[in-house]
């Protein structure tokens, strides 16, 4: 049987492809995690765990009370 990865992956890969073709491109805001969690037929916990994961890895910036955004990684030095 083939392995699966975990949907919380899975929802973080996509959301990576959007951002990659330009369909979240770089400071843009998200949908709330309660559009997403409909959008992905799945818990608001599992949508956290994705966003949450790309936050930590600079993909994402979380604004308490404002929403989740695309980093804008352009001006970053590399």
């Amino acid at each position: 049987m083939p392995y699966a990865p975990p949907l919380w992956r899975q929802i973080r890969d996509d959301l990576r492809a959007k951002i990659r073709v330009g369909i979240y491109p770089p400071g843009s805001k998200l949908p709330s995690v309660r559009l997403l969690a409909e959008e992905y037929d799945t818990s608001h916990m599992t949508v956290r765990r994705a966003l949450d994961s790309m936050i930590e890895l600079g993909e994402l910036v979380g604004r308490m009370g404002i929403g989740v955004f695309v980093a804008d990684t352009s001006d970053q030095d590399s």
